[in-house]
């Protein structure tokens, strides 16, 4: 015998199916939200260790062309660059206004200046993310492999 519900059970049935899609919704929408700030948080980590460590190869350059050939030095030793590409080639020619403004950002007394490097490291990662399709701080996401350990 089959037994037939009655309407306030029909409706405290959707209200729970309401409340459960509403939980998962938004445990989604949570989990999307969590990753986006974790992958800013790393982006910005990334930054900030890079061009600290840019601008401390460049602290005692005396020219633009010292500070810049610095940069570059910096650049490729984080990425793992170890010669030069086509690739290395482009990213770097884009990366010369930041490494110039990191220089004369250290050498003015001006405000100014540092509005420029923040200009041009935005133009960077602008340019970056357009021309390649995914932001620049990715790059320093690989892993480094396992050396084994050699005894001579």
């Amino acid at each position: 015998m089959m037994m037939v519900m009655a309407p306030f059970l029909h409706e405290l049935k959707a209200a729970a199916e309401a409340a459960k899609a509403a939980e998962g919704n938004f445990r989604r929408d949570t989990a999307v939200r969590i990753a986006t700030l974790e992958q800013e948080r790393a982006f910005a980590f990334r930054r900030l260790n890079l061009m600290q460590a840019i601008a401390e190869s460049i602290a005692s350059a005396e020219s633009e062309e010292v500070a810049v050939a610095s940069a570059f030095a910096v650049l490729s030793l984080r990425l793992g660059w170890a010669s030069d590409s086509e690739v290395y080639t482009e990213v770097t020619a884009h990366f010369a206004p930041v490494a110039l403004a990191v220089f004369r950002a250290s050498t003015s007394r001006e405000d100014g200046p540092a509005t420029n490097l923040h200009d041009a490291l935005a133009d960077f990662e602008n340019w970056y993310a357009e021309t390649r399709g995914s932001p620049f701080w990715t790059l320093f996401e690989h892993q480094m492999p396992d050396t084994p350990v050699v005894d001579f």
